[in-house]
């Protein structure tokens, strides 16, 4: 067997991928749906009544529609495992709760929710356990060369380099790249210029072809695609946006049939997840102050009162979101002094209190910043706001600075919880915070707010080493 047709049919074995996918799952949710009863101390027996057998027919019905509408077995190649346990979570919860529609919709008033939510559960689990073994073997057998993908790149310059690194970083991925077609361009891995890549690709196997140039009104790359669409050969464009952001979620949308890019995806900036954060905001605040800060305030106000003189509360503006300036609270933690706007406090400052000090290491000083999250100033979980003399600073220093102004400042945030608290000491420091703000909001989600929350508690609790 040639090289090309061996390709060929190890290639054409990767459709049936989905196929093995899909069987998999339904024998993992028929067996969840078994086990169910025994998690739940029902009676085995009644697994054969009518009830049960509808709802498991309509489960099996319900995933395989689910599964193909949400493309759940759409396996890219350099995809991590947690995004596809993530789908895998959307898809599990919407179909209990298609389930959970249809047995109260025919009345099943015996179909137990114990069991439900047990099958649900085990159905997670299953499914999850499945998919991360069946991704596992898939790596395996492409490190040994099946299901393997021949691929050459349109372009010699930075960007078709970078592509050809991050597809042969991993052999797991299944990537050979055979080389590179450039009009320009001459090197060892140059296969020759942009007009000989349809006679090189009509005498070898080649599955994907990667554009990494910008001369798209090129005459020997219009022709390249028209072979490639005819011949099926997948074609992907590898537009170069690292001059203009980092952001690894760039979004596409289309205008009619126009391709609009944004140079991020921004979950906040749909409405439902804002009302999601703003409510959530509002409904802790709101336990917190029935709970706790009734009687908690009126005590550090004596505290900070009895330190020394001044103010109980310290106000300062900061950069808050759009670069707006609003007035952040505190209580004052140090003494009254002429630098508080423009120096930020360093270890064993001369000018914090001995109270002030105990509420800097334990964050009780940010406790009236819940006032600014009441008035719609900051957020529980944002990127933390900055003086406005160092937004204006550091916004010239680095590039992207102020796009952490996209969302709400917050209490606490992704950098704060990866150990970028309070001082900054360098100018790498200011970076790494800035690029872990971006990320967030890059990556918002409610869980992940949770998540920081939790993490901050425990940050309190066991004393930040860089709280001072």
């Amino acid at each position: 067997m040639s090289a090309r047709k061996r390709s060929d049919y190890i290639y054409g074995y990767s459709r049936y991928i989905k196929l093995l996918g899909l069987v998999l799952d339904l024998v993992l949710l028929n067996l969840s749906y078994v086990g169910s009863y025994l998690f739940s101390n029902e009676r085995f027996s009644e697994f054969g009544s009518q009830d049960a057998k509808t709802v498991l027919v309509f489960s099996n019905i319900i995933w395989c529609f689910l599964a193909s509408y949400y493309h759940a077995y759409r396996f890219l190649r350099l995809e991590p495992i947690e995004r596809i346990l993530v789908r895998n979570f959307r898809l599990v919860f919407y179909l209990m709760g298609l389930v959970f529609v249809i047995i109260v919709g025919l009345k099943y008033n015996q179909v137990s929710r114990t069991r439900l939510l047990a099958f649900s559960s085990l159905v997670f689990v299953f499914i999850s356990l499945g998919r991360i073994a069946f991704v596992s073997i898939l790596k395996k057998l492409r490190r040994k060369g099946f299901n393997f993908r021949n691929v050459i790149i349109v372009g010699a310059g930075k960007t078709a380099y970078h592509i050809r690194e991050t597809l042969s970083g991993d052999l797991s991925y299944g990537y050979r790249v055979l080389g590179f077609f450039d009009n320009d361009v001459k090197g060892v891995e140059v296969l020759g210029k942009l007009a000989d890549a349809i006679g090189y690709i009509s005498n070898h196997p080649v599955h994907e072809i990667y554009i990494a140039t910008q001369d798209y009104e090129s005459p020997e790359l219009r022709q390249l695609t028209s072979y490639c669409e005819q011949n099926f050969i997948r074609i992907r464009f590898v537009p170069d946006f690292r001059n203009f952001t980092k952001s690894r979620k760039i979004e596409v949308s289309f205008y009619g049939s126009i391709p609009v890019m944004s140079l991020r995806k921004e979950p906040l900036e749909y409405p439902l997840n804002r009302i999601i954060k703003y409510g959530f905001d509002v409904l802790f605040t709101t336990v917190l102050f029935l709970t706790v800060f009734w009687w908690l305030f009126p005590l550090l106000v004596l505290l900070v009162k009895l330190s020394s003189p001044g103010p109980v509360f310290f106000r300062q503006q900061r950069s808050g979101k759009n670069n707006r300036a609003f007035w952040c609270y505190k209580f004052r933690t140090m003494r009254v002094n002429s630098l508080s706007d423009e120096l930020q406090a360093s270890r064993n400052d001369a000018r914090i209190t001995p109270i002030g000090g105990f509420l800097r290491k334990t964050s009780l000083d940010e406790l009236p910043q819940f006032i600014n999250v009441l008035k719609g100033d900051m957020s529980i979980v944002g990127p933390r706001p900055h003086m406005l003399k160092h937004t204006e600073e550091y916004s010239k220093l680095i590039d992207n600075y102020l796009v952490r102004h996209f969302a709400k400042a917050g209490i606490t945030g992704w950098a704060q919880v990866n150990g970028f608290r309070g001082e900054t000491r360098n100018l790498d420091e200011m970076e790494k915070r800035v690029e872990l703000d971006i990320w967030y909001i890059e990556n918002w989600s409610f869980l992940l707010d949770v998540k920081i929350i939790w993490r901050t508690l425990r940050l309190v609790i066991f004393r930040d080493k860089n709280a001072y």
